[in-house]
């Protein structure tokens, strides 16, 4: 099956809009031929990109002007250039592989983040700490695979125009001693230094705030500079991970993120339990 990739994403949501637009239902389309219900059904859901003559055909049946179909156009071709296979990748979750894709292109990033400190920020040793213990059957060269997979996720912080992220976590993140205490304590000092850079803002909610909507699971929203994007909800539990890409659920998630942000303490005061953590976990290390 094809991944979705945000190119592939945005083709789609194009298609529907056009359609909704020309004031069509997938039947109205289907019904005058030569398009498929699968076909028609695939290209709307970033399934499947339709070939040239099939996207043309809807173009017509739509009433496309000449700028659109321009524009169509060219999003039908970026849809159809792969992305290299990166090294480490291939035994990736397709809907994980997808979301690094999403990260890749991404303008934003807001992450939440319950029990774990977000991937994005993370160390290799606390990377590979936290996937052992929650993989216990993987092997060294599972975990070799996962943990250079996420430290390549990391590059989109460093590149020219960096992604801007935007992360929340529950202050069990900052004191479950994941690796223990050496592994924590360069944890909370990486966290520290990435906080210096203006595109990434941390927040911690502390544990007197008690019950909120993010303790049920994590999650992250990613949104893109093209409109023609839509903005993409991933989610990683016990139960498999999911990508979400509909209006309804970018709202959803992103109405959640805001109520966990006014939750949490501002960046100043999360800095201080952040700085508060490493210097008890170095003191452990220093009294042990």
């Amino acid at each position: 099956m094809t991944e979705k990739t945000p190119g592939l994403r945005s083709l789609a949501l194009a298609l529907r809009r056009l359609r909704e637009a020309a004031g069509m239902s997938r039947e109205d389309v289907i019904a005058e031929g030569p398009v498929s219900k699968s076909t028609l059904r695939r290209a709307e859901n970033a399934e499947a990109r339709p070939n040239r003559g099939t996207l043309h055909h809807l173009l017509t049946r739509y009433g496309a002007d000449p700028a659109t179909r321009t524009e169509i156009d060219a999003l039908w071709e970026e849809a159809g250039r792969q992305d290299f296979l990166r090294p480490f990748h291939a035994d990736l979750r397709r809907d994980y592989k997808a979301w690094i894709a999403c990260e890749d292109v991404a303008a934003q990033v807001r992450s939440y983040e319950s029990s774990f400190i977000p991937g994005l920020v993370q160390t290799r040793d606390y990377a590979a700490a936290v996937i052992q213990g929650v993989w216990p059957s993987a092997t060294s060269t599972d975990l070799e695979h996962h943990v250079q997979a996420r430290m390549e996720r990391q590059a989109v912080l460093a590149r020219p125009k960096p992604l801007t992220l935007t992360a929340v976590m529950d202050q069990a993140a900052l004191r479950r001693a994941v690796g223990g205490p050496h592994v924590m304590a360069e944890q909370m000092r990486h966290l520290q230094a990435l906080a210096e850079q203006p595109h990434i803002t941390l927040h911690v909610i502390p544990w007197s705030v008690g019950a909120h909507p993010g303790m049920p699971g994590s999650f992250a929203l990613a949104t893109f500079t093209k409109a023609s994007e839509p903005a993409v909800v991933y989610i990683d539990g016990m139960a498999g991970d999911a990508l979400l890409d509909s209006e309804q659920d970018a709202e959803h998630y992103a109405e959640i993120f805001a109520v966990l942000q006014a939750a949490a303490l501002n960046t100043r005061d999360s800095l201080a339990l952040i700085a508060e953590a490493a210097r008890e976990f170095s003191h452990e290390l220093e009294t042990a």
